[in-house]
């Protein structure tokens, strides 16, 4: 490695989950120049599984970051240049090129560089495309002097565009007073706007200090070229497109897109198979109501599906064969002596399943706790890949949006999800006559592959037996 690369450090996209290939930056905390130190979280990002954020792994100077936010960037690719040695006062590497585009050196500006014994591939030369800010930089003092006059066969020169010397030499980006690169110079938010309306920064004059591009610019070009259109720039999602003023158009990415690719695989992979029962939980909202009042469980999260959760973990513990997945590779099924139990939420960001760890091995306080954090942390759209990783059995509770049941699809590697529906007051027949009762309906899926109909029958009865008479938690437990 040499000197100036171990200078210039450059941190590259993790693999913040399990075989991830791709995130998406959803936003920059630091911006060139500014210094960082080890551990300091420096954006965050947006995984097919969930928002992170990401810490850098060393001290320095950012030099540059390579990409906008709101780009989609490989796991691997370097993201950020940091000068980890900033009064050394040298010469900053090139920055890597796009993957199957070699950097390239305008003729008029390489052999200016060949004659002076410097190198034409400086940053901003050749840099992949989606780099974006820069360390604004002023003109270097004397630099039309510096450029010889084209050659009898060289193209002539092209009209400047603003703050662009004609045929200058491609300066050096860490030297005092250097010039600015050939690329425009705007920050990620103005880039995304001017992407957004469909507007080229080579064609926007800049008004900003030392040849910036303001949001304004781009607002003013675009107003020039009758473009002008909703920018939804405000918005942390990807970029939505306007058709005609009647439809949206928004890409498929990150969370949406990791689900739809999830449930196509699990519907046309595992045979579906939903059964259903309707059942009497009168009970059981009469028991959540006295466990409201216990002094155990003060402060934690106490409602119906607390113990429905509870409910499926003894039916679970009676019946363990319904917790397995099947292994297509070995033609296995493996049974699990573990519950890892998943609660899907509706996020910000779309559908996600975090999972409550060994729920099987929690105590009813204990198991509300982490239902508790599990959706406090869902809701701040903080939940970690990790956390929605190695899922054994889930619940989809569909009740709160006032459904009374549905046919849910298995979350992928699990063989039975149980759906809740509302609880609502209705007639029902109890003890010879008709009163009104608080009632429900439960439907619970499972991959028909390697759990039969009487498997997931029991699993179902024994659920809805414990939500009807809730003692049975003690007596089966």
């Amino acid at each position: 490695m040499t000197a100036v690369e171990q200078r210039f450090r450059e941190f590259k996209m993790p693999d913040v989950g399990e075989g991830l290939t791709e995130a998406e930056i959803l936003k920059w905390f630091v911006a060139p120049g500014d210094t960082v130190t080890d551990g300091q979280v420096v954006c965050e990002v947006e995984t097919a599984k969930a928002a992170v954020e990401l810490p850098i792994p060393f001290d320095g100077v950012v030099h540059e970051l390579r990409f906008d936010e709101g780009t989609t960037v490989d796991v691997g690719t370097p993201i950020i240049s940091v000068d980890t040695d900033p009064g050394a006062g040298e010469a900053a590497p090139q920055a890597a090129p796009a993957a199957g585009k070699p950097a390239e050196t305008p003729a008029a500006e390489a052999e200016p560089a060949e004659k002076e014994g410097r190198q034409a591939n400086l940053v901003g030369y050749g840099a992949a495309p989606a780099s974006t800010k820069r360390r604004p930089r002023k003109p270097l003092q004397g630099l039309q002097r510096a450029a010889p006059a084209p050659s009898a066969g060289a193209p002539a020169p092209q009209e400047p565009a603003p703050a662009r010397p004609e045929a200058a030499p491609a300066p050096a980006p860490e030297l005092n007073g250097s010039g600015r690169t050939a690329r425009p110079l705007a920050k990620p938010p103005v880039r995304k706007l001017a992407k957004d309306l469909g507007i080229d920064l080579e064609t926007v004059t800049p008004s900003g200090a030392d040849g910036i591009i303001t949001r304004e610019d781009v607002h003013a070009a675009a107003e020039a070229v009758q473009a002008a259109r909703e920018t939804p720039v405000a918005a942390p999602s990807a970029p939505v497109t306007a058709v005609g003023g009647r439809e949206r158009r928004v890409p498929v990415k990150g969370v949406r897109k990791a689900t739809a690719q999830a449930m196509v695989h699990s519907a046309f992979t595992a045979p579906h198979v939903t059964e259903f029962v309707t059942v009497d939980v009168t009970r059981t909202m009469k028991l959540v109501a006295d466990l409201k009042q216990d002094p155990e469980l003060s402060g934690l999260r106490v409602n119906p599906l607390l113990l429905v959760a509870k409910a499926l973990l003894v039916a679970i513990r009676r019946n363990p064969d319904i917790n397995a997945t099947w292994d297509e590779d070995n033609q296995e099924i493996v049974y699990k002596d573990y519950v890892n139990l998943g609660i899907a939420a509706a996020t910000p960001r779309g559908l996600i399943v975090p999972n409550i760890k060994d729920a099987d091995a929690k105590t009813l306080p204990e198991l509300a706790s982490a239902l508790g954090e599990l959706v406090a942390t869902a809701r701040e759209g903080k939940t970690t890949p990790a956390a929605m990783s190695g899922g054994t059995v889930t619940i989809t509770n569909v009740g709160v949006f006032g459904i009374d049941a549905g046919t849910p699809i298995l979350n992928p590697g699990e063989s039975a999800i149980l759906a809740f529906g509302a609880v609502k007051l209705q007639p029902w027949v109890h003890k010879g006559e008709v009163k009104p009762r608080q009632v429900t309906t439960l439907a619970l899926s499972f991959d028909h592959r390697l759990v039969d109909g009487e498997l997931g029958s029991k699993v179902l009865a024994d659920v809805a037996a414990v939500l009807e008479r809730p003692k049975r938690l003690i007596t089966w437990a």
